[in-house]
């Protein structure tokens, strides 16, 4: 129709009265019989176009796809050199003809539906259809190339579910089929990032929506970038009937300006938005539907692993691996896929499960803990009985709280002092780090130093959120906590005398009870025992007492200190006892007489080691005495 109405403009077509009622009568019977509505009608209703917007969006078209419209263009504006579609010819030629529709309002400019060229006037410029628009016309749907990386489309997909994820995903598509006006925000909370998204993408799939997930950090903070992204998203969403995942599990609250931005996003979204943060946003001016996602239940825990190993014939410890580790199911599903890669590698299948597993509850603490690889053993330890006997201890609590907590039920009592604390405590270099170590090789658990400079802030409240984000992180593989020089962070609260006396108070309650609910191990170091707080100590399982030692302990570390492969020559381990130092010192000691030795291209001897002595003891500022290395050399 609007072929015809610019050859009735340029003269060479019947007016619409005379085409023949039969003709018209076709062409109505014809469109009546699609299976479907065309796109363009679908486009039309979608963003509100009048018959004549619709027109024109039709004449931008058909110069696109018909390569007689060109000509016809110029034929209908009496000029050669204006061989496209304006706005003035669609004044000029189209029934229903509305100057409303020129302006950057109305829809056809509003949704960048078409795009005016460069001329001398508004409606002698150029017209052009958008290309996404064009292709989605045509029926070839695709992202919008200004969106590629900003967001990333998500497969809709019902499938990896346990059943508390699957209900929330049906109160979400519920929410929405439901829904009279505006569509409720959803907005998924806490740390099960992957469970987030799979939730989302079942909800899509139950209400036959496409899903794409727009990374915080994509959203610019401009306010001008930010209008130009947040129309163009709600064009595509309206295009390929999308949901949207926001993502702001990584939004800084130190960034004000794309904080504001994502509000903005937020109390704009008209069209199915979901918000993933770890924390609750508050949303005053629109309706918002809060869900908490959580790892999946033990039993369903249970379920997922007995399903995913089924075939690799790993049946017998699968209770272990859920008292340990609180793994989601795409976690779950990457561990398997690793043990299934190794399987034909390595013969000790309960091995490899256990250390994919580490591998996957790996927690993100990169910037405020310090990952060590456990080196030591138990027999590098050199204590006194009672003290080997308590670290034996705690190793037993980590290993069989499963068991004691949920088949023995004292879990069912209530989640106080279920969490495994130890402190350990004693002068530097009597072996509290190395009792960490030992303790996480001997379970076969990460172990975390926790960087203090990093997680206590001087702002109010900081502390407490790094401390959070620590805990939190750890939680999902029981990883096992090292807070070396813990009484700087749980330290005696003090009398109340003004704001900061108070807010540090609520630094440690605040720990205190972190520490009694955290599933995993909890090592504290100090040597400032009577520097802690008493609540803080009552609330600790295990404390260890690290003694300075005596000339006999000395001597075994100085027989064991030296690795099998190091060459000796002439050591005597009771002269070398007689020096009083402890055993990280006594450590340093070698480790310097070893590269004194090897540069010499000799054996570590006497004389090595008192070199290494006096460079120690110079760093203590202690002297040394002839009983102490006499005799030495």
């Amino acid at each position: 129709m609007v072929r015809a109405a610019l050859e009735r403009h340029a003269g060479d077509a019947p007016a619409e009265s005379e085409v023949p009622e039969g003709a018209r009568r076709a062409m109505r019977e014809a469109s009546e019989a699609m299976p479907a509505p065309a796109a363009l009608e679908t486009l039309s209703e979608t963003f509100g176009l009048t018959p004549f917007e619709r027109d024109v969006m039709l004449l931008c078209t058909g110069m696109e796809l018909d390569s007689g419209f060109a000509a016809l263009c110029a034929s209908a504006q009496g000029d050669p050199r204006r061989a496209y579609p304006t706005f003035g010819l669609a004044l000029a030629a189209l029934p229903g003809a509305h100057w409303s529709a020129l302006t950057p309002a109305a829809p056809l400019r509003h949704w960048r539906l078409v795009e005016v060229g460069t001329g001398d006037a508004l409606t002698s410029s150029p017209l052009r259809v958008d290309e996404r628009v064009l292709h989605h016309l045509a029926g070839t749907p695709y992202l919008d190339e200004r969106l590629v990386g900003v967001v990333d489309p998500v497969p809709a997909s019902p499938g990896g579910l346990v059943p508390s994820q699957r209900a929330l995903a049906e109160r979400i598509a519920a929410a929405w089929e439901q829904a009279s006006g505006a569509l409720p925000v959803v907005q998924l909370c806490g740390d099960e990032a992957a469970g987030k998204r799979a939730i989302c993408a079942a909800a899509c799939y139950e209400l036959g929506l496409n899903l794409s997930a727009m990374p915080v950090r994509t959203i610019p903070p401009g306010s001008d970038e930010l209008e130009a992204l947040l129309r163009l998203w709600e064009r595509e969403a309206a295009l390929s009937a999308s949901a949207l995942l926001l993502d702001c599990d990584e939004l800084d609250a130190s960034d004000p300006a794309r904080a504001s931005a994502v509000a903005r996003l937020i109390e704009r979204a008209d069209y199915p938005l979901v918000v993933a943060s770890r924390e609750r946003r508050q949303t005053p001016h629109r309706t918002v539907i809060t869900l908490d996602v959580r790892k999946p239940t033990s039993r369903e825990q249970r379920a997922l692993w007995g399903e995913a190993l089924t075939d690799a014939g790993f049946n017998g410890h699968v209770e272990t691996l859920v008292s340990q580790f609180n793994l989601g199911a795409h976690a779950v599903k990457a561990a398997t896929a690793e043990v299934l890669a190794a399987r034909g590698r390595d013969n000790d299948l309960a091995r490899i499960v256990w250390d994919a597993c580490r591998v996957q509850a790996r927690p993100r603490l990169d910037e405020l803990a310090q990952r060590i690889e456990p080196a030591a053993a138990w027999e590098e330890l050199v204590l006194p009985g009672s003290q080997l006997e308590t670290l034996r201890e705690i190793s037993a609590h980590v290993r069989q709280r499963s068991k004691v907590y949920e088949t023995w039920g004292f879990a069912a009592r209530g989640a106080r002092g279920l969490g495994i604390g130890a402190l350990f405590s004693g002068a530097s270099g009597t072996g509290k780090t190395m009792a960490a170590e030992v303790l996480a090789g001997k379970l076969r658990l990460d172990l975390y130093r926790i960087d203090l400079s990093q997680v206590v802030s001087k702002y109010i409240g900081e502390t407490e959120k790094n401390l959070r984000q620590v805990f939190d992180a750890a939680e999902e593989g029981g990883a096992i906590l090292l807070f070396d020089e813990a009484d700087a962070l749980f330290g005696k609260r003090s009398e109340v005398k003004d704001s900061h006396d108070r807010y540090a108070n609520i630094e440690v309650s605040y720990l205190l009870q972190r520490m009694e609910s955290y599933r995993g191990l909890a090592v504290l170091t100090t040597n400032m025992k009577n520097a802690l707080d008493a609540a803080f100590l009552r609330r600790i399982r295990f404390t260890v007492r690290f003694p300075f030692p005596d000339a006999g302990q000395r001597a075994e570390i100085w027989r064991r200190v030296f690795p099998p492969s190091t060459p000796t020559e002439g050591l005597d381990v009771d002269k070398l006892a007689r020096l009083n130092v402890a055993g990280g010192n006594i450590r340093n000691i070698a480790l310097n007489a070893a590269f004194l030795a090897a540069d010499a291209g000799q054996p570590v001897r006497m004389s090595h080691l008192l070199r290494g002595a006096r460079g120690e003891c110079a760093k203590l500022e202690k002297p040394l005495t002839d009983a102490e290395i006499g005799g030495w050399v």
